[in-house]
């Protein structure tokens, strides 16, 4: 719903809005309130001072007059809370929120609090990344439009922010990294020959782009996102798909989320075409084999009559639709194998991964499912799927082989394997919230460094750059606080785990004094103090250790 309309009628606003729905107060009365205008402060001059003291009487008196209509309950210290607050949401709801203020819609804003999660997230899928040596790499948010128009049998294309340039060039924001994949690795290959250049074989890559499609906005899915990406490049055999499901397995573990929470259903467009061909359906000399995985892939979503239907409308007849459909439901491998044919390679291909994912030690994640196709019509072997158990959201993880990818840019001579995976961060962070599975997302530092008084400000500072020199995270408080009580909020809502007081008895001496803001003195329950000396910051771990042990802190 829209909230940037101008609010001309600030009182019948206020009057229907949910803030006074708790509250004694009238519309009027929170606009008088609101008339008196904000405390003094800072330094006034003595007529702002006079001005003041009018103001203050007018609002004692008005305070006054409330608290006697509202009786002993209302006090009027709490009353004038209460209008402040009241007031405060008069001036929001009076003034006219600009559209722009709002993010694209589809789009995210990630204040610290989410970014600190982003990035606990990101760092998981890093970590898996480098367990399994891969390395990262990255390329321009703006590709070329043609890199996606020469993928056939795509919805991409109409989904793309696509658009020409001030040098005439059709430039998208890329909807996938895939085909970034596909062109950065051509252009260290020989297009004549199909020999790799300045990259060794096999190479294994991982990324974490954010991708751009116009769709639809709905639970777990935006018009933007980001998407770890993992690849590998150069291996003909299934054994690349099983490291890239034990990586992916892996990353569950590593989040808390077992295989009685998702599964990953596999197929292979091997199998499929087998399956197809031999109920009639060839690839060769027509795309009906593409149109058809592209309407197979639709059966979780709309069915099995529904797909039997959009079967019959490309040219499948309905006998033959029935029977693919019940191939489909084959429980398990061996099922299909007896429609098959055992001595089908596809076959053993697939057998072959769940025995080394059996011996890996995560099968448990996987599920044999022959209607698993995956959209994207370049997948040419072993695909994937991530899933929720328990059905309630879009898929969470998916990929495959795509071993012909490369010829669509590079021509015939570069047919060079791949196989790789891509998990947006969307659905999955919907799972980790459903299974109370976030971290908390608290700020943290090492030390909160305050002066005693302005003047001590440039002692503070050097202490916080020497204290980072040591590889310390530091907050130096810009303006040093009146009360220490403030100071000690100021630290709290940091995280900091120490504080430092730079006043100048402690200077005088030649030290600093350190307040342990996590470990408690037993005999006064407050943080244990150690004064360290200004030439000796590294010693203030050894020093505070010192003095948990003589006071038996904890």
């Amino acid at each position: 719903q829209s909230t940037n309309q101008p609010i001309n009628q600030s009182t019948n606003q206020i009057t229907n809005n949910k803030m006074t729905e708790e509250s004694p107060f009238t519309p009027s009365q929170i606009t008088e309130w609101a008339s008196f205008g904000p405390k003094l402060k800072g330094k006034p001059t003595p007529e702002q001072q006079a001005a003041a003291q009018i103001t203050k009487e007018k609002r004692t008196a008005f305070k006054r007059s409330l608290s006697k209509t509202l009786g002993d309950a209302w006090s009027e210290k709490k009353i004038e809370k209460e209008l402040d607050r009241l007031a405060l949401c008069l001036a929001d709801t009076a003034l006219q929120r600009p559209a722009f203020l709002d993010g694209p819609s589809g789009t995210r804003d990630f204040y610290p609090p989410e970014m600190r999660i982003r990035n606990w997230l990101f760092g998981h899928m890093r970590e898996v990344a480098h367990l399994f040596n891969f390395e990262e790499y990255d390329s321009p948010v703006l590709e070329h439009v043609e890199l996606y128009e020469r993928k056939a049998g795509e919805e991409i294309v109409d989904q793309m922010y696509a658009f020409v340039d001030k040098e005439g060039k059709r430039v998208t924001l890329r909807p996938e990294m895939t085909p970034s994949l596909a062109r950065m690795v051509l252009n260290k290959t020989n297009l004549q020959s199909g020999e790799v250049r300045e990259l060794t074989l096999p190479l294994k890559w991982f990324s974490i782009p954010q991708c751009w499609r116009f769709e639809t906005t709905q639970r777990g899915r935006k018009r933007e996102h980001y998407q770890w990406n993992m690849d590998m490049v150069g291996v003909e055999h299934v054994n690349a798909e099983v490291e890239l499901l034990a990586a992916a397995c892996l990353f569950f573990e590593r989040l808390g989320i077992g295989p009685d929470a998702v599964g990953i259903k596999v197929n292979s467009r091997r199998v499929l075409e087998a399956v197809l061909t031999k109920y009639g359906v060839t690839k060769e000399g027509s795309d009906m084999f593409s149109k058809v995985c592209v309407v197979i892939d639709k059966l979780d979503k709309i069915g099995g009559e529904a797909v039997t239907e959009q079967l019959a409308e490309i040219g499948v007849g309905e006998d033959s639709a029935r029977d693919i459909l019940r191939a489909l439901e084959a429980p398990t491998v061996d099922a299909l194998a007896d429609i098959v044919g055992e001595d089908s390679e596809a076959i053993e291909e697939v057998k072959r991964l769940f025995r080394v994912a059996e011996e890996y030690g995560f099968a448990d994640y996987l599920i044999y499912d022959a209607s698993v196709v995956r959209g994207l019509a370049y997948y040419t072997g072993v695909v994937w799927e991530a899933f929720d158990r328990r059905g309630e959201l879009r898929a969470i993880m998916g990929g495959g082989r795509y071993d012909r990818l490369l010829t669509l840019y590079g021509g015939q001579k570069c047919n060079i394997s791949c196989v790789g995976f891509g998990f947006g961060d969307c659905v999955i962070m919907e799972l980790l919230k459903e299974m109370n599975l976030m971290p908390p997302s608290i700020p943290s530092v090492d030390y909160v460094v305050c002066a005693f008084s302005a003047d001590l400000y440039g002692k503070a500072a050097k202490i916080a750059q020497d204290l980072r020199k040591l590889g310390c995270s530091v907050d130096l408080m810009p303006t040093p606080k009146k009360k220490v009580a403030q100071s000690f909020k100021h630290a709290d809502n940091s995280g900091a785990r120490r504080m430092v007081f730079v006043a100048p008895d402690e200077l005088e001496k030649g030290v600093v004094r350190v307040k342990d803001l996590r470990t408690k003195d037993p005999t006064t329950q407050e943080g244990v103090q150690v004064d360290c000396p200004l030439d000796k910051l590294d010693t203030i771990d050894a020093l505070v250790a010192a003095k948990v042990v003589e006071l038996g802190a904890n």
